[in-house]
């Protein structure tokens, strides 16, 4: 059963009911002679963390479902110096094979032997092609046949790797990342694209963050911090000693600095500091049919693509005058020839940008609102608070790396 096939397949527990997700296969790897046997899954679980299933527990493994005993660990899974990960460590590994050739890891076989117990296989290998721009043949071969799997590459690609997480939202990729090694983390950012790091970047802990902007190339960086919204660019410059946070706002698109440096001279826990200056600005007279288009761009967050904000031009931050708000929701039940400025909602005192945390929450909870726009004394909107970032400031400081081990009738590794 090659892993491949299984890694993001859902787990059950004997009465059919899902309890994680298969992130990845625990072997013992002793030698380059003898074939490692599998210890484990690593199981992702409600709340994105991630617990040891020992392999004893699991009764029943194919390419459709994956059946366990019902018991799972507590404690988040934090892998020991013996045990190796076969999907994030030994995919994309160089090794040697047959007489002089070399070629990488794309894919593992486990199998049970009669005593039931589970062993590494066959292990799939794309031989280095010599000619550019072609594919190199590929083998499936024994694990003693080849040379290189035993012991650590001193420089891993990830490319495997990272198909086998292409279907992974960026908050459960930041969290698979996490768990990594420092060196095996940086091996798989370097290949990731640009807007696929920034999505992950905006869901990794302040520390992760900084790491990795740390290691890239500045002008990589820039790129990133560039994809980002801007507040979430504001609060991981914020967190960088301030000559490094100057140089990667020099190397920014001038726009894209431009709506950070707004950003950063605003305090934390305010409105202006936690808004983001790119909701839906539309012109009084746009129609209906407009406000539908812009709304229904994918990469639009859902917390903003629930409101549209109506200002007199110009309307890119700060804008003219703010006239007020067309909910989602009105959208749908006028003519697509309606004109926005028609249906504005503007009776709310909004909030200043130096709005308090708290005063932010209460208008929120209070009008039954996802979103609100953060307007100065001249009513010219300069941005707009979604709901999530007030739970990001809300919840307590590092939830993103706080582990529930409330698990009923779990076990402790």
């Amino acid at each position: 059963m090659f892993l491949s096939r299984i890694v993001g397949q859902a787990v059950f527990d004997p009465v059919g009911d899902q309890v994680g997700k298969l992130r990845d296969v625990v072997l013992a790897v002793r030698s380059a002679r003898q074939r490692p046997r599998v210890l484990g899954l690593v199981v992702e679980v409600l709340g994105r963390r991630r617990v040891f299933l020992p392999i004893t527990r699991v009764t029943s493994m194919d390419s459709g479902q994956i059946i366990t005993t019902g018991v799972l660990n507590v404690r988040r899974f934090e892998k020991r110096r013996a045990e190796t990960l076969a999907v994030h460590e030994l995919f994309d590994r160089t090794v040697t094979f047959g007489e002089g050739l070399t070629g990488t890891v794309y894919d593992i076989a486990i199998d049970q032997d009669p005593r039931r117990d589970w062993y590494v296989s066959d292990v799939a290998v794309q031989e280095k092609s010599k000619r550019f721009g072609r594919r190199g043949a590929s083998h499936v071969l024994e694990w003693d046949q080849l040379t290189g799997l035993a012991q650590e590459e001193i420089s891993q690609g990830a490319t495997h790797l990272l198909a086998t997480m292409d279907e992974m939202r960026p908050a459960d990729l930041a969290n698979a990342l996490r768990d990594l090694t420092p060196k095996r983390r940086l091996e798989i950012v370097a290949e990731l694209g640009d807007e696929r790091l920034a999505d992950v970047l905006e869901e990794m802990p302040e520390k992760f963050q900084a790491e990795i902007l740390g290691v890239l190339d500045p002008e990589r960086g820039a790129d990133v911090l560039g994809e980002m919204s801007p507040d979430d660019a504001a609060d991981l410059l914020g967190g960088l000693p301030a000559q490094a946070a100057e140089q990667l706002l020099r190397l920014m698109e001038p726009d894209d600095a431009e709506d950070v440096r707004r950003l950063m001279i605003y305090e934390d826990r305010t409105a202006g500091g936690m808004m983001t200056t790119e909701p839906v600005i539309l012109p009084p007279g746009a129609t209906v049919a407009e406000a539908l288009a812009m709304v229904r761009e994918p990469e639009r967050p859902p917390a903003l693509a629930a409101m549209i904000y109506v200002c007199r031009p110009p309307v890119e931050t700060p804008t003219g005058r703010f006239l007020g708000v067309v909910h989602f929701q009105a959208l749908l039940r006028e003519p697509p020839s309606t004109l926005v400025g028609a249906m504005v909602e503007g009776d709310i005192d909004w909030p200043r940008p130096e709005a308090s945390l708290s005063h932010v929450a209460n208008l929120l909870a209070a009008y039954d609102m996802v979103a609100l726009p953060v307007v100065d004394e001249n009513q010219h909107l300069l941005g707009a608070v979604t709901i999530d970032d007030v739970l990001d400031h809300l919840l307590p400081e590092g939830w993103r790396e706080q582990d529930d081990t409330s698990t009923e009738g779990g076990l402790v590794r």
